[in-house]
């Protein structure tokens, strides 16, 4: 089931657009929930990553959200100045568990929506982990320990990037807790254009160990 729906934000005058993808009757499965990148950049749900992933997800009978954060598209509101933007992450994270009753919940967040979405992964038990794809590390160091965790992580990184700097990248894996894993997008830079598919693969392939695990 694809439909649009529109997320509030409890006790605030903001309410997120947000499309989701459910099999029918079935809520024991992971639900992944996409982060894109920076509202004040053109980042929105539409992004060229952000959409392939949604793609590629529910092709493969995946739940998967994706959702504008606040002042973007339909979303209500304006720039949350990264503290508004957590608080978007943690209310999508809480209508999935709490409203759709989903038990399990990975993030895979895109380049800001990695460093929002990654840094709230210890709020919640259900979040089983995150993908992280073009972590801009180099410009949030706070967050960078927000996400911090012994749950699994995978990073994405194109080694042309000049934004999510790939030549610090391997300093800010290793300083990650394991388990942890990271792809390498050669030729790719952070806008992963061409490169749409391998990295939706990645994610998946990541999605479906996940899921195997969690079922043992």
């Amino acid at each position: 089931m694809l439909q649009e729906i529109i997320i509030p934000i409890l006790n605030k005058n903001i309410k997120l657009e947000a499309e989701v993808f459910y099999p029918d009757n079935d809520r024991q499965n992971i639900c992944v929930l996409l982060a894109h990148p920076h509202s004040l950049y053109g980042g929105n749900m539409s992004n060229n990553i952000i959409s392939s992933l949604f793609s590629t997800l529910s092709k493969e009978n995946i739940p998967t959200l994706r959702f504008n954060f606040r002042g973007v598209g339909k979303s209500t509101g304006s720039y949350g100045h990264d503290i508004g933007e957590q608080e978007d992450v943690r209310t999508c994270i809480k209508f999935l568990i709490d409203k759709e009753k989903f038990e399990k919940v990975l993030i895979i967040g895109y380049s800001y929506g990695a460093a929002m979405g990654c840094s709230q992964v210890n709020t919640f038990k259900n979040i089983m982990g995150y993908v992280a794809i073009a972590f801009p590390f180099d410009l949030f160091i706070k967050l960078k320990n927000l996400a911090q965790t012994s749950k699994p992580k995978l990073f994405i990184q194109g080694d042309m990037d000049n934004i999510a700097n790939f030549r610090t990248f391997l300093k800010h894996f290793e300083d990650m807790k394991p388990p942890k894993e990271y792809k390498i997008v050669n030729n790719a830079d952070h806008f992963f254009m061409g490169f749409e598919n391998q990295v939706s693969k990645y994610a998946l392939d990541f999605v479906r160990n996940l899921r195997v695990r969690k079922k043992v």
